[in-house]
């Protein structure tokens, strides 16, 4: 028995209750002081709680300033320059050709209409220029589409790879992660925010750098033609950039502000209108509750959406009205030139003419920069988003140097040794507030809160020996980090539990609801971390192991098993994609389910529906059943796999699972002690730790024992064989039908 994880000082060593001829208190070999993810043995409550707040598991995010972000979305892009230059070089052509024409008009005006000597119309050179001004707009256009295609293609190839990038980044996170986070959160984040920022990545780029090598041309040209004209022009630009700024500032709030709205409506969709949620909102007749729900959020929506497309359009409307008075300004300042009241006579009619168009070329390049200002300013908020999804840092993953645990070759021995786990805190998206004193929080890990802790030291307890083993059930609760968890203590779901499962074992867990059984077979194929001990499988600790081959070794059926929208041959693939058609008939066999199969119309191509809803629990439990025997592993869960089950339903799947369990080790989570009697070993689970272990025999005669007393409750004193669902079997073979409550 060890002490508790994080040590009460004056609180005595537990006895230790260990059965004779079992080792206690022996360190185990290569021990090590913590593992990945912990810092050292904190010496200190302050100590311990600034080493959880640096050690983490590195979920914190890197800079997310406007610049930092800027050259992320820049990353993207990255893998495409070489078309990237072939865009900015068409956008430079086209510019160039754009501001030709002004000059070309000035050349009609003063050269071939107007000559200023007084010769007449030239009508050569007026043809010439004619042409050229008819060719370069044909020119200018053909350039455009293919830009236009250069442009949208590689927007749309980095916004899939953006896509794409954050699903498999999700699809490698942690199981904590998603029982923290709604579905349709997650949902949204990937179609919602990904297809709002697509316009920055499909054309925003080409639009910057076209308008500003536009602004920047027709400016030069302004000047060339009259700097004094030119500061008429763009007097009031720089005041116009400052304020844009702020609204830009503002409508990235809003955007946030809009895009969470829209991600909680995605929620409310996912599960109000699946079939779970229908099911439910019907029986509960709650169906005006959801829809009211959905409208209010639905409202908010309407609202926010008007705010981010209202916000700065009184802005625009003033540069609007100010390009628009400016050419009348021109036009007085001009008449001031041409009659020398402005220290100067030089300007003529070709000038007025083409600094006229060139100031018109320059009024939608400067709005439309403003506005793509804008419009970047906003996604920023998108992009923030969905970077801080791709910044989690997944809590499991494979260590450096993972061991690759061949599943042909792999025995099957499962061991927890000295294992302590309680669950993660939710993960955290936004940088915490500084903690009192100048120390920041905890990391942004779903490990962030366990970093501080130490692992524990001492002996261990081999589990399936012979007899009964009774466990101390005063163990004291170990100390928790009060600073890292909060106002809201988070308990030790597993405390201290020891145990071996020799190969080829069935070994059972039974206990209470909610006394952790579950629990300890998610720590074997690694869906959690244990905090402290570890968990073998052959020797190995499964840290030590890579997840791919760990996870080809463990097979698991739950209690309610998830079959995809898809044919029953698809998902009885979904284990083994090579399967054979007489693999999968074979698997079908084994599980009790292969008849029932083909008397449907359509056989193995028949349609599940949503999670299987179309087939009875029987069934999605037997196909889930072939589903893992297909898939062959060495080591096999079964939580609760009979629970829900009539007696017809349930001796079919006992007898697949009978079949199921030989030549592998099994692990068997069950509420109904009638499926575990044959039972090689059995551990009774409450409150976390492992409190009696024995065979079915040994325990039920235990005095005072917790499955003793379990035992009598469902069997009656061993009057009663079994309880189902819909009956009860007593010893002499009478089958009792439970009478159907009544109807209100």
């Amino acid at each position: 028995m060890t002490s508790p994880p994080d040590g009460i000082p004056g609180t005595p060593r537990p006895v230790d209750r260990t059965p004779a001829g079992t080792e206690s208190g022996t360190p185990r070999p290569g021990e090590r002081a913590h593992h990945a993810g912990t810092a050292p043995e904190a010496t200190s409550p302050e100590d311990a709680a600034g080493g959880a707040a640096v050690a983490g598991s590195g979920r914190g995010r890197p800079g997310t300033g406007d610049a930092a972000l800027l050259r992320r979305i820049g990353a993207l892009l990255a893998p495409h320059r070489g078309a990237l230059l072939l865009v900015a070089l068409s956008i430079v052509v086209a510019s160039v050709l754009g501001i030709v024409t002004p000059f070309l008009t000035q050349r009609v005006f003063d050269d071939a209409l107007f000559p200023v000597d007084g010769s007449g119309v030239d009508l050569p050179l007026l043809t010439w220029l004619v042409a050229a001004m008819i060719v370069i707009p044909l020119l200018s256009a053909a350039i455009g589409v293919g830009q236009t295609y250069l442009t949208t293609k590689i927007g749309n190839l980095a916004m899939a790879e953006l896509r794409g990038r954050l699903f498999e980044h999700l699809e490698r996170m942690e199981l904590a992660f998603f029982t923290a986070t709604k579905t349709g959160s997650i949902q949204s984040r990937l179609a919602n925010d990904v297809g709002g920022v697509r316009s920055v990545l499909t054309t925003t780029a080409s639009s910057i750098l076209s308008n500003t090598v536009t602004v920047l041309a027709s400016l030069v040209a302004m000047l060339l033609l009259s700097w004094q004209l030119t500061v008429v022009a763009v007097a009031l630009m720089p005041v116009f950039v400052v304020l844009q700024r702020r609204v830009g500032a503002r409508r990235q709030v809003i955007a946030r502000q809009t895009q969470e709205s829209l991600s909680d409506m995605t929620a409310i969709t996912e599960e109000a209108l699946s079939v779970s949620g229908v099911l439910l909102t019907k029986v509960f007749n709650r169906s005006d509750t959801e829809i009211a729900r959905y409208r209010a959020e639905n409202d908010r929506q309407v609202t926010l959406q008007v705010r981010q497309a209202m916000a700065g359009q009184g802005f625009f409307g003033v540069v609007t009205a100010f390009m628009a008075i400016t050419p009348a300004l021109v036009y007085l300042v001009a008449g001031y030139m041409i009659t020398g009241r402005a220290g100067t006579d030089t300007l003529t009619a070709g000038t007025l003419v083409a600094f006229s168009t060139l100031q018109a070329r320059l009024l939608m390049p400067v709005i439309s920069l403003m506005r793509v200002a804008l419009d970047v300013q906003t996604s920023l908020a998108l992009f923030r988003r969905i970077f801080e999804y791709l910044d989690l840092t997944p809590a499991i993953t494979d260590r450096p140097g993972a061991v690759h645990l061949d599943p042909e070759q792999t025995r099957g021995r499962v061991e927890l040794d000295e294992v302590w786990f309680r669950y993660p805190p939710p993960p955290r998206l936004t940088q915490p507030p500084p903690a009192p004193g100048g120390r920041r929080g905890g990391g942004f890990g779903m490990r962030g809160a366990m970093a501080g802790l130490a692992a524990p030291s001492g002996g261990r307890h081999p589990g399936g020996a012979a007899g009964v083993v009774r466990l101390p059930r005063d163990e004291p609760e170990p100390a928790t980090d009060d600073a890292l968890a909060g106002s809201r203590r988070r308990a030790w779901a597993v405390r201290d539990v020891s145990l071996v499962v020799e190969p080829g074992q069935l070994a059972a867990f039974v206990g209470p609801s909610g006394a952790g059984k579950t629990t300890l077979s998610y720590l074997v194929p690694r869906l959690y971390e244990v905090d402290r001990g570890a968990v073998r499988v052959d020797g190995h600790d499964v840290r030590d192991l890579t997840l791919s081959s760990l996870a080809d070794t463990v097979g698991m059926v739950t209690q309610d098993p998830y079959l995809f929208h898809a044919t029953i041959a698809d998902n009885l693939r979904y284990a083994r994609p090579d399967a054979t058609d007489d693999e999968l008939v074979e698997a079908c066999r084994a599980a009790n389910i292969h008849d029932r199969i083909e008397a449907f119309e359509h056989g193995y191509r028949t349609l599940v529906g949503e999670r299987g809803y179309r087939l009875s629990g029987g069934e999605k439990q037997r196909i889930a059943i072939a589903r893992v025997l297909l898939k062959d592993p060495r080591v096999l869960i079964l939580d609760e796999a009979t629970s829900a089950l009539d007696t017809a339903s349930e001796r079919l799947v006992q007898s697949a699972l009978a079949r199921a369990v030989r030549q592998r080790t099994t692990l068997a989570i069950a509420h109904r002690l009638s499926t575990i009697r044959d039972a090689d070993v059995i551990f009774v689970v409450d409150d976390g730790r492992v409190v009696e272990r024995g065979s079915h025999d040994e325990l039920v005669t235990a005095p005072d024992g917790l499955y003793a007393r379990l035992y009598a409750e469902q069997f009656g004193g061993g009057r009663v064989e079994a309880r189902f669902s819909d009956g009860v079997m007593f010893t002499d073979g009478v089958v009792l039908a439970q009478p159907a409550p009544p109807h209100a």
